[in-house]
């Protein structure tokens, strides 16, 4: 799933909202990945998430993308990109019962790279050059009714 905006980090001057939308069912911002989108090794952290020309709405700004009758309307659009998870730094033991999840983790540096273009012909790409990990990790997750 990608769900990409354009503009400034308050939403007041946002110009672009690149995602799936929501379903009739109420679920938002979701769409199926096909099971050679993602390669993953959760012992050693590493893993990719790629997936090319991916058919997403340029529904302009969050509150066009969530009105039930979006003004502007949806300008079709298409996205490519590879999230990689380099693994590599330390191996994490986490028990949340707030949260009710439990796991093993690789943590590591991770990277983002994308472009979308609306069919209007504007183009907007990022680079992994440059970008700072804030927080990732790979691994092995339990919740919800398999939390014990």
């Amino acid at each position: 799933m990608f769900t990409g905006a354009v503009g400034d980090l308050q939403g007041s001057t946002q110009q672009h909202d690149f995602e799936p939308g929501i379903a009739p069912s109420g679920l938002f911002w979701t769409i199926a990945v096909p099971p050679e989108a993602v390669e993953l090794s959760p012992g050693s952290g590493e893993a990719r998430f790629q997936m090319e020309d991916v058919a997403v709405p340029d529904l302009h700004d969050f509150f066009n993308s969530v009105s039930p009758t979006p003004n502007p309307g949806p300008v079709p659009s298409h996205v490519s990109f590879e999230v990689q998870w380099h693994g590599g730094g330390e191996r994490q033991k986490i028990r949340d019962a707030t949260f009710g999840f439990v796991g093993h983790f690789v943590s590591g540096e991770a990277h983002i790279e994308f472009s979308v273009s609306n069919d209007g012909g504007e183009t907007w790409s990022s680079i992994a050059d440059g970008q700072t990990t804030v927080s990732a990790g790979v691994g092995h997750e339990r919740n919800g009714r398999f939390f014990s």
